[in-house]
């Protein structure tokens, strides 16, 4: 979790999206918790579809959030 927290989330394009601010550790799979440019916090399910790449070197990873994921 410690190498997540921090990372840039970030579009395939590179638009940022928000930063990793915790893993939550669920039954069915882990959220990425990512803090979004507007300070509110938006729950992503860490499962391969959704992040497709993680770059932990390069300090990002990619999104692929589907529609809505971030709307409250």
């Amino acid at each position: 979790d410690h190498q997540l927290v921090g990372l840039r989330a970030e579009s395939p394009d590179g638009v940022l999206i928000g930063e990793i601010v915790r893993v939550d550790h669920g039954p069915g799979h882990d959220l990425l918790v990512v803090r979004l440019p507007d300070r509110r916090e938006g729950l992503v399910p860490f499962v391969r579809a959704i992040v497709p790449t993680v770059d932990v070197a390069g300090g990002r990873v990619v999104l692929t959030p589907p529609d809505g994921l971030f709307d409250v």
